[in-house]
């Protein structure tokens, strides 16, 4: 009965957000009050105490949003100097075959654009770069759906895992384990199943552009194109494995991306294993109504005009990340151990959070990509390219719209977590709400729940637009159930991320924006339903590969 009522504010949040279509910055704040309630009524929590953990999750959630403010500050910095508009102009020229394009615009490019900034961005610029080279609208919207998957596992420098480990931390430590090791090994677990996804959602995204949108009707031009698609998945996965498992959750989807690109766009040039016939869209009179934007597709007026830039100077921004990264993340720098602490200089936080002994809360922010390098980059931008006083405020107002939703939802949601988790400290002797809904769901599921963990991960990002979003409200929940079922707590963490990296290909909030930034409004519905075949199929896999390691009683973590 307790874990029934511990769902209330999970069910709550699926209810009004699936079914009613509210924001995620509308639903969780009140998902937040109704879990207080609960928290003093039934739980008989102090109201200090409740009051404590609510401060410690808007705070704990800074971590976050500093990352995703510095990430999307420096899209838009880069956007409104005019470095984006030559960044889009390089892969014109790149190939005139629309196979080759989407693998290298649609995966590569939108995959770096996921690692760097994240938040529904790589779908706002790929689509409609496909689309000015003769992509149908919808086709352009599916394929950048679908393709921004496998690097949102690592998308913004790693906040979906990032942001699971800081939920997560306290239990591993009270298990008496590492949490900094946890989380390289876990860096390795997310990127196994996903690189050996790679070449398969690339195959089947292209399958369906071939067989829904081309002039034949037919799969045989995507399967003319395995070669190109294998040795494209090859160069990246190298990468994404090798940062994942020796630099951990920050950079495998930036750099590997980076490889990607470089690789593919050199093959694309040289026509190494490029098709020798040509795919071809049929006439824009044949195509079919809905393909078509049924409105204009506006470009940013900064994207508009001729680029007064090199090349060079255009991506030096990010260069300058990665370097930045790269360095500080490498242990043989001696920059982790220096800057990774919790204490003075480095780090800021609170004792005794309204006076409730041991409610803390700690703020590396030496160590968070979103100061360093994202916001200081950003700021070395305006002089690097020469930015008048008018292009940076409308990038710092436009961020700032951008974040505001976000922030609100992750303030609430992680609130909301953290009452789940602590409700513990009460005055009814019951086990915290975490503990309880675990308890049911273990019950309910049973070792199946191998089965069930990565949906799980697929509904809040369905939900919440956000594999961020996603891991905030389930992580704890995944990591507790685990526990109890005796699973390991690591590979169904691991089953969390990979499914709310997958739940971006339907979740409605991406779909809107696809739709809204190609004019394909009013085919939200077709989109949806196309795009749940790449994402059961990812889901059936990632389930395969996770859960038949775990049947044969694999556990790269062991805890107590």
């Amino acid at each position: 009965m307790y874990a029934i009522i511990a769902f209330i504010p999970i069910i709550f949040t699926v209810i009004v957000m699936a079914g009613f279509n509210w924001p995620a910055k509308r639903a969780l704040p009140l998902a937040w009050l109704i879990t207080a309630i609960l928290s003093l009524v039934i739980w008989k929590m102090d109201i200090l105490t409740v009051g404590a953990y609510t401060i410690s999750g808007f705070l704990t959630s800074l971590d976050t949003l500093a990352v995703i403010f510095g990430a999307i500050l420096i899209m838009n910095t880069l956007k409104h100097s005019g470095a984006m508009k030559v960044i889009n102009n390089m892969f014109t020229t790149i190939s005139d075959d629309p196979r080759i394009q989407a693998v290298i615009i649609a995966f590569m490019f939108g995959a770096f654009i996921e690692g760097a900034a994240g938040y529904g961005t790589p779908a706002a610029l790929a689509a409609p770069l496909l689309i000015s080279l003769g992509f149908p609208p919808l086709c352009a919207a599916m394929v950048a759906l679908i393709y921004n998957s496998v690097p949102v596992n690592f998308g913004a420098v790693g906040l979906p895992p990032n942001t699971a480990m800081n939920l997560i931390s306290g239990m591993i430590s009270d298990q008496g384990a590492d949490p900094e090791a946890f989380k390289l090994v876990l860096a390795k677990w997310v990127a196994i199943p996903n690189a050996i996804i790679c070449p398969i959602i690339i195959f089947i995204a292209m399958a369906m552009m071939c067989k829904l949108y081309g002039k034949t009707k037919s799969i045989k031009p995507a399967v003319e194109c395995i070669p190109f698609i294998i040795v494209a998945a090859v160069i990246f996965d190298i990468p994404y494995l090798l940062i994942a498992t020796f630099l951990g959750t920050d950079l495998p989807s930036l750099l590997a991306s980076l490889v990607g690109m470089a690789g593919t766009i050199f093959m694309a040039k040289k026509g190494i294993l490029v098709p020798k016939t040509k795919f071809e869209f049929p006439e824009q009179s044949a195509w079919e109504p809905y393909w078509k934007s049924v409105a204009e597709v506006q470009e940013d007026e900064t994207m508009k005009g001729e680029a007064s830039m090199s090349p060079i100077m255009a991506w030096l921004p990010y260069g300058i990340i990665a370097i930045v990264l790269v360095v500080t993340r490498v242990p043989w720098t001696g920059l982790q151990s220096v800057m990774n602490v919790t204490t003075l200089p480095f780090a800021i936080g609170i004792k005794n959070i309204l006076g409730v002994a041991g409610v803390d809360w700690t703020f590396k922010w030496a160590w968070s990509p979103g100061i360093l390098p994202f916001t200081i980059v950003a700021l070395l931008i305006i002089p690097l390219h020469k930015m008048k006083g008018a292009q940076v405020k409308a990038a710092w107002k436009e961020t700032g719209k951008m974040v505001s939703g976000a922030a609100v939802a992750l303030l609430f949601g992680i609130a909301m977590v953290q009452l789940f988790r602590f409700s513990n400290v009460n005055a009814s002797g019951l086990n915290s709400m975490l503990i309880e809904m675990a308890r049911g769901l273990a019950a309910l599921v049973g070792k199946a729940y191998i089965v069930v963990a990565p949906l799980i991960g697929v509904l809040g990002a369905f939900i919440s637009g956000s594999a961020t979003v996603s891991t905030t409200l389930f992580a704890a929940l995944q990591y507790e159930t685990a526990t109890i079922l005796a699973l390991p707590q690591l590979l169904i963490i691991a089953m969390q991320v990979a499914g709310g990296a997958m739940g971006n290909m339907t979740c409605v909030n991406n779909i809107v924006a696809a739709c809204t930034t190609c004019g394909t409004i009013g085919a939200e519905g077709r989109l949806i339903r196309s795009n749940c075949i790449p994402m059961l199929i990812y889901c059936a896999l990632t389930v395969l590969i996770l859960g038949g390691a775990i049947l044969m009683g694999a556990n790269p973590f062991p805890l107590g």
